[in-house]
């Protein structure tokens, strides 16, 4: 509704409108009132001229002119939208790339290749050198280049030419690695964010909801402006229906390690076996065929990062192993067992045979190996 205030016109005004008011014929036919109805109307455009302030807005629902509470939503929009530059544009980076740019924010992209085409395709802007990517003053710099290569891309980053509270972000399977090059390379005046999105293009293809994201605010300004920017980022995975974890580097890595790192290390064992779909496949053998395809599409670079640079993958690698062994062993001990009581009857009838131990939670509660030691006499 519109609510306006009461006119108050001065005392030389109510004298000059008055015999007009009181010429109005108080008829009640159709032509009179549709006479009195435009003498209104005039009267009250004259007084708007002459007395602008006369006549205020109090309702908060009136109508406002040029569709104000649109106004308002686009400027509020326009000061949470992120110029973030994605450093590394392949597959993960340009996955992404389209969240971000279907929220709202500008993206600007870097890559040894050229990838030009498909970021014009997106609606991002490519830049082959990183000098010109730079000078845009991006708000967010995120690496999204292979673990094994960041370092490098880090240090020719030309850094100097970026604002000084740049928010430097990354996206790599590993935490602790990445988190330990950014503040050995990176001054104190640029913010820092590790995170971990726990899903891919193939698993995330059909929406990111209910995936993992996590994060660690390793280093981050106390303004609040930067503090601001950093939710404003988070706040794009928040939308999309991530679930939102928060945890330190060193924690996400040794979950990760017990994980992801042997998840990827089963698929990439069952593709050495060449696995083929058969016509009675199980739904057990057709997860472990899904399994090998989505581990495969990765690069081996991807995996041998996951082992590099985590220092719990080495554990979980030998339990991996122990595990194995223990079971062959378990196998072989009932194959003896059987055979035996083949060759001796009941002459052992109730001799309980090997039986697998659970395995240890940490490799240095393994057993040492046993040797055979040979004691010699000198006498």
């Amino acid at each position: 509704m519109l609510s306006i205030s009461p006119i108050q016109p001065t005392s030389s005004q109510s004298t000059a409108h008055s015999p007009l008011l009181r010429q109005l014929p108080l008829s009640r036919s159709h032509h009179l009132h549709h006479r009195r109805s435009r003498f209104c109307f005039h009267l009250l455009q004259l007084t708007r001229r002459r007395h602008p302030s006369a006549l205020l807005i109090r309702a908060l629902d009136a109508a406002q002119p040029y569709d104000y509470e649109t106004r308002l939503s686009r400027r509020f929009s326009q000061s949470t939208a992120l110029k973030i530059a994605i450093i590394g544009f392949g597959n993960f980076g340009q996955f992404l790339a389209k969240a971000f740019i279907r929220q709202g924010h500008t993206v600007l992209a870097n890559s040894r290749s050229d990838h030009s085409s498909v970021a014009q395709s997106l609606g991002a802007s490519f830049y082959a050198d990183p000098h010109d990517l730079c000078e845009q003053h991006p708000d967010v710099i995120l690496l999204s280049t292979a673990v094994i290569h960041t370092e490098q891309v880090l240090k020719a980053l030309p850094i100097q030419r970026l604002r000084r509270n740049t928010l430097f972000v990354d996206v790599l399977s590993v935490k602790e690695f990445p988190k330990n090059i950014f503040l050995q390379y990176l001054p104190s005046h640029f913010d820092i964010l590790c995170t971990h999105p726990m899903f891919g293009p193939e698993s995330g293809k059909d929406g990111w909801t209910g995936l993992t994201f996590v994060f660690d605010k390793v280093r981050i300004g106390p303004q609040k402006s930067r503090e601001a920017r950093v939710e404003n980022f988070l706040q794009i995975f928040e939308k999309e229906g991530c679930r939102m974890v928060e945890m330190s580097c060193a924690e996400h890595d040794k979950y990760a390690a017990g994980s992801q790192f042997i998840t990827h290390t089963v698929g990439r064992v069952l593709e050495k076996l060449s696995l083929e779909t058969t016509p009675i496949n199980t739904k057990g053998y057709e997860r472990l065929l899904d399994l090998v395809e989505n581990t495969a599409k990765d690069s081996f670079d991807l995996y041998y990062g996951l082992f590099m640079y985590n220092k719990n993958s080495m554990e979980q690698l030998e339990r991996l192993d122990w595990a194995f062994e223990s079971l062959k062993k378990e196998l072989f001990g009932h194959l003896h067992e059987v055979l035996r009581k083949q060759l001796f009857g009941k002459v052992e009838e109730g001799v309980q045979g090997p039986v697998l131990s659970k395995l240890p939670n940490n490799v240095a509660a393994f057993p040492p190996p046993k040797t055979n030691s040979v004691e010699i006499n000198n006498n």
